[in-house]
């Protein structure tokens, strides 16, 4: 006897359609399913300082960037910025510029930075996250009141001037007679002089006359005898 193979079972058109709509249902939903959360809803995409980087420094502030703009609206984001014990950094309140979010930072911090946020989508539907960041600066000494020495300040000695003493000549008067009083001399003189001219005339012409009187008396006891 000789063996027949048998033949496959035909399908039916139903099933064949059936199978095909299957086939595009699945992988439509395959295409479709993974991209839905992130139409959805908006996501970081990147902060300065980027989540998990070493920094030596706090910088002057935080910067994280979304995928789409973010509502401005105030209050609509918030964040929260601490250093490893707690202490908050923040510096003012956020501002929203578009896809970007940042924050103000102030203080000193050395270790580990965590970072809570929360933003309104562009959706409108809120998202938030959490990321670190190290700062490597060792952390700044607590400053000691120690008592700080008081100077001593030695007296100088004070050094007495030394005066030698200066010998003064004192200049002899020259005495210098005015002219007016050489002219009173020469004046004096000249007066004294004609006194003196005139007394000498004077005792000449008194003697010439007791002379003649004297010749003229002779002359008449003469001619009386």
């Amino acid at each position: 006897m000789t063996a027949h193979a048998s033949l496959p079972a035909r399908r039916s058109p139903r099933q064949t359609f059936a199978a095909a709509w299957l086939a595009f249902a699945v992988l439509l939903a395959a295409v479709l399913l993974p991209a839905s959360p992130a139409a959805a809803h908006d996501e970081l995409v990147g902060s300065d300082p980027a989540a998990g980087s070493a920094v030596e420094t706090l910088p002057a502030a935080l910067t994280l960037t979304f995928s789409a703009d973010i509502a401005p609206d105030e209050g609509a984001s918030e964040i929260q910025v601490t250093d490893a014990a707690g202490t908050a950094l923040n510096d003012g309140a956020p501002v929203v510029e578009g896809t970007t979010l940042s924050q103000a930072l102030a203080g000193t911090a050395s270790g580990e930075v965590t970072v809570l946020w929360k933003v309104v989508s562009s959706d409108g539907h809120p998202i938030s996250g959490e990321l670190s960041f190290i700062v490597t600066a060792p952390p700044a000494p607590s400053p000691t009141a120690t008592a700080s020495p008081t100077a001593t300040v030695e007296p100088t000695p004070t050094v007495e001037p030394t005066v030698t003493p200066v010998e003064t000549t004192t200049p002899e008067p020259v005495t210098t007679e005015p002219a007016s009083s050489t002219t009173s001399w020469i004046i004096g003189g000249v007066v004294i002089l004609l006194l003196v001219a005139a007394a000498v005339t004077y005792l000449i012409v008194s003697r010439a006359r007791r002379t003649r009187a004297g010749a003229r008396d002779g002359s008449d006891a003469a001619g009386g005898r």
